[in-house]
């Protein structure tokens, strides 16, 4: 096995001949030089794997050294060694994209502290996040089993997408595959949780019950509307838990989380019946009854579904007793998306003002699509992955970054999250139903009950009933739909994908988030 190698240059070497032999006592190979110049030199050998400089030399000095062995090898971590503190040498150093900054005299134990930390770092946060989730896999299972109210499972879901994301940055294979067993556990135990107690939620008399689609708005919007702030409600279709947890970290350099909550979708958790109803500020039945001329029902099409949101908010509004005028925007595809910042001055003369954005959900259907986004979005790492990129990168994120300048809050949040399916169950169906892969709408339905969760009384769930023997079914876990006409071809198409509208953790409990400006 290659030793580490490296490079250490100091006018004053000599005098660090303790340090060297330390080093070497460790089994790190020590290439010693004297000045900058040598120090260029030898990064020509590509077998360098950090770099220790001496920041005040003869000849060149450290910080030209540094800038002429970046261009000889950009990817060589460089750790500044300098007797000065003063702050525009460790801004030149930090500059010029410097790994570590030690102030003389170092002992040996910071020089061994820094190589680890720049060389053995993802070695040694995989073995550490290994110890600690195997610490933890015995409670963390006891929490599952014995979750039984809807705040025991948010809890839940915090946990498992912490450790989703922490594990999915290390390189334990293994672990990773012990950890998707535990999640796919939680996911059986949470459709069993749901089908004892989701009909009863919707009894109004009912308080013990979690934030549902149409409470969001009265519950976490309105209440800082009405305190006089103004405010941006930012939707993002389709935005995971994890999705949230990853962007979260970058608005954070500009604003304050007052609010990091979730909150349950209804179902089916898709757009037309959880976006619809977070608009509404009702079930999809009864804004079928009070707004007939609004609502579409699923044999209608897609494009017609969720056409009338910002009706539906405006009747919401009227009702709570806010009628001034507010702005409404709506994103379906990346080229409006590059006029969301020309909105700013819009949203700065309105008290309130909405924005949805429909890229990721755009990215979940496109995946399944086309190979290439597939390849991209392989798993939830990689989904998570791609949307991160998307964002920032994205002029969403520079309308936000400009916003934070402004007094004005920042409500972020979404309709439903989506699930990667794996297990295809036969369902069969006449051509009226609906399409979803998640869930099943419709007459003359033939599946095996004890597969799914099933509302043979769509009114007791407050949902539309397209004919009087209209039934609703919905995929758990990681099971989708398919006919079984085809069966293995749609079976091997869509297992991978991700899909939405039925009962899991990642579809069910979604964000929630208020942030206030930093300035």
């Amino acid at each position: 096995m290659k030793k580490t190698t490296i490079l250490w240059a100091d006018d004053e070497i000599e005098l660090l001949k303790p340090h060297i032999l330390f080093l070497e006592a460790k089994g790190y190979e020590v290439i010693a030089v004297n000045s900058g110049t040598d120090a260029v030199e030898k990064c020509n050998d590509p077998n360098i794997d950090i770099v220790f400089l001496d920041e005040q030399m003869p000849g060149i000095t450290g910080l030209e050294a540094l800038a002429q062995i970046k261009r000889i090898n950009p990817n060589v971590p460089v750790i500044m060694i300098t007797k000065s503190e003063a702050e525009d040498i460790m801004e030149a150093a930090i500059g010029s994209q410097i790994s570590d900054y030690l102030i003389k005299p170092v002992n040996p134990n910071q020089i061994l502290l820094s190589i680890k930390k720049n060389l053995d770092q993802k070695n040694i946060i995989t073995q550490q996040t290994t110890q600690n989730y195997q610490a933890e896999f015995s409670q963390l299972g006891m929490k599952i089993s014995s979750a039984d109210t809807w705040q025991d499972w948010i809890a839940v879901h915090k946990e498992l997408t912490h450790w989703e994301t922490k594990l999915s940055q290390s390189k334990d294979r293994a672990m990773n595959s012990v950890f998707v067993m535990q999640k796919n556990d939680a996911d059986v135990q949470f459709a069993k949780f749901i089908k004892r107690n989701y009909i009863d939620w919707l009894d109004r008399n009912n308080d013990d019950k979690p934030i549902l689609s149409p409470n969001v708005f009265k519950e976490k919007v309105f209440p800082n509307i009405k305190k006089g702030k103004q405010t941006l409600l930012l939707v993002i279709d389709n935005l995971r838990y994890d999705h949230w947890c990853n962007l979260r970290p970058l608005l954070s350099e500009y604003y304050n989380i007052q609010d990091d909550a979730q909150y349950y979708s209804i179902l089916p958790t898709c757009t037309q019946y959880a976006r619809n109803s977070l608009f509404a500020g009702l079930m999809p039945l009864d804004i079928e009854k009070i707004y007939p001329e609004l609502w579409r029902n699923d044999d209608d099409e897609d494009e017609l579904k969720n056409q009338y949101e910002e009706e539906l908010l405006a009747a919401q509004l009227k009702r709570l007793g806010y009628t001034d005028k507010f702005f409404f925007e709506k994103i379906t595809s990346i080229n409006p998306g590059r006029r969301v910042t020309d909105k700013l001055q819009a949203i700065q003369q309105h008290q309130f003002s909405v924005i949805v954005y429909n890229f990721v959900d755009t990215l979940s259907h496109a995946r399944t699509e086309m190979d290439m986004i597939k390849e991209l979005a392989a798993d939830e790492a990689a989904y998570r992955s791609l949307t991160y990129s998307w964002f920032t990168h994205s002029t969403l994120f520079e309308l936000l970054q400009e916003l934070s300048q402004k007094n004005i809050d920042i409500i972020i949040t979404t309709d439903h999250g989506s699930v990667r399916v794996q297990n295809p169950i036969k369902v069969l169906a006449d051509k009226t139903v609906t399409s979803n892969l998640r869930y099943k709408q419709g007459k003359a339905l033939s599946y095996n009950p004890k597969e799914v969760f099933e509302i043979k009384k769509p009114h007791t769930a407050h949902l539309p009933m397209v004919n009087l023997s209209s039934t609703y079914i919905f995929a758990t876990n990681q099971d989708f739909f398919a006919y079984p006409n085809n069966f293995n071809y749609y079976a091997k198409y869509y297992r991978d994908s991700f899909q939405h509208g039925g009962v899991s953790l990642d579809e069910i409990i979604i964000p929630c988030v208020h942030l206030q400006p930093k300035k």
